[in-house]
């Protein structure tokens, strides 16, 4: 329990004394005031976790100061000491916003249990506000990271659709952050508080996404040994997302198709529908319309789930946004400890990254191993992004404007390539990310012999 700040009120002095004497061995500040305009304009000046008030003092009574804390501080706790308790000024009491209230005399344990348990729920209540303000940095918008005009409007598309019970549908390839986009609408909706649920379709076979999704009653199949519920079921008033819906087998299309139009589940090997609340998101990296096409996905389920589509742009569409993607991976990765040289930097920007962003984090954090948690060189980058800045480095060629001819910038290459790899055509054949194959070829090509 962390220390607090009280605030006694008490037209006895000696009553103010006794108290403060009690309750500042257990590490809280006490305050005392022996009339209520004292004790009022304290509260009016300082904030207080509790404050413990007489009901019986002259001019003012502790209703009155209970109701001008709770207009000054709506946080602050009143517990109101009576020697006159009956039924009604404890209802009005409890009404008007108190705490509780302790009838005189008492045990001074009794009080010191009452501000135990205040204090508990005041540090409760703190770590609950921390914990949703972690919660929100995590999942905001603030944590996808990208500047860039496409990320821009990605991100005006999730603030739209969030607040909604809209089923949505992210799209774009491997490795762009869909996951974290249906974490983002699920946290910036009212459903925050509930639970958010993933599921990828593409990890489990048939059978298994099918009692994953639905669960299963005891006896259900061979196995099913204990009841088991499933993720609609688990996801409760939150969010369900179906991670890869496009790898769902017709037969588990069919079942979804009757849970979002009849917002029903039956569990494998039973009987009674039970409501589905959840709202569904879901995720795909393959071209649904050109599974539509031939049949392999379902156009009534298709237009339930694509409600709201949002697409997710690849890294190489976005590349202004590497270098900040870097710097948040470095944060996350190593802190405030590493950085990474231009050179690096550039030959990550010269990359096409098939991977997408998942790519760029693996690398970024390979990277930090081997450069020892330090400054990042390019040297440090795996080969095949090191090969092909090279190449693309070596290429960065001002074009006249007369033109220039491409074979000769080929052929300037791979002479290049051979001078600075001393004549190792393996070594050349990999600054220029090919095969030594086809470097062999082209020289046969372009008449270019190893004397040279």
């Amino acid at each position: 329990m962390q220390k607090g700040k009280i605030l006694v009120i008490d037209d006895e002095p000696k009553m103010c004394k006794i108290l403060r004497f009690a309750l500042e061995p257990t590490g809280q500040t006490v305050m005392t005031a022996e009339n209520p305009e004292d004790g009022i304009e304290l509260v009016k000046r300082e904030r207080f976790d509790i404050v413990i008030t007489d009901l019986k003092m002259p001019r003012k009574d502790g209703l009155y100061v209970l109701d001008v804390v709770k207009k000054e501080s709506p946080s602050t706790e009143v517990i109101l000491m009576t020697a006159y308790a009956t039924a009604q000024n404890a209802v009005e009491a409890m009404k008007k916003g108190a705490y509780d209230y302790i009838i005189k005399p008492f045990e001074m344990d009794e009080l010191k249990l009452k501000v135990r348990h205040i204090m508990e729920k005041r540090d409760l209540a703190v770590e609950n506000v921390k914990l949703k303000r972690r919660l929100k940095d995590k999942y905001s918008l603030d944590n996808m990271v990208g500047l860039s005009g496409v990320m821009q409007e990605v991100y005006k598309m999730v603030e739209k659709v969030a607040p909604t019970d809209a089923s949505t549908l992210i799209r774009g390839e491997s490795g762009t952050g869909k996951e974290l986009v249906a974490q983002a609408i699920h946290h910036l909706s009212p459903r925050a508080s509930e639970p958010f649920v993933a599921v990828n379709c593409g990890a489990l076979p048939e059978s298994l996404l099918e009692s994953e999704l639905f669960g299963h009653e005891k006896g259900a199949f061979t196995g099913a040994d204990k009841l088991k519920i499933g993720r609609f079921e688990l996801a409760a008033g939150g969010t369900i997302f179906l991670d890869e819906i496009g790898e769902m087998s017709p037969t588990t299309q069919v079942k979804l198709l009757r849970v979002v139009q009849a917002r029903q589940i039956e569990r494998l090997g039973g009987t009674k529908p039970i409501e589905v609340k959840a709202r569904l998101v879901a995720a795909t990296n393959r071209n649904l319309e050109d599974m539509l096409k031939n049949n392999s996905f379902r156009e009534d389920l298709y237009y339930r789930v694509n409600v709201f589509p949002i697409n997710l742009p690849p890294l190489r569409q976005r590349k202004e946004d590497i270098p900040n993607l870097v710097k948040h991976f470095l944060e996350k990765l190593a802190g405030d400890a590493s950085s990474i040289k231009n050179d690096a930097l550039e030959a990550l920007m010269q990359y096409r990254w098939p991977g997408n962003v998942r790519e760029l984090e693996n690398i970024i954090e390979r990277a930090l191993i081997i450069a020892s948690g330090e400054e990042i060189s390019k040297s440090d980058l795996p080969m095949h992004i090191r090969n092909l800045a090279s190449v693309e480095g070596a290429a960065t060629i001002e074009i006249p404007e007369d033109g220039l001819s491409l074979e000769q910038v080929e052929i300037d290459l791979i002479k290049n390539a051979i001078l600075k790899a001393n004549g190792n055509k393996s070594k050349a054949a990999n600054l220029l990310g090919i095969t030594r194959r086809r470097l062999y070829s082209m020289m046969q090509r372009f008449g270019i012999v190893d004397s040279e």
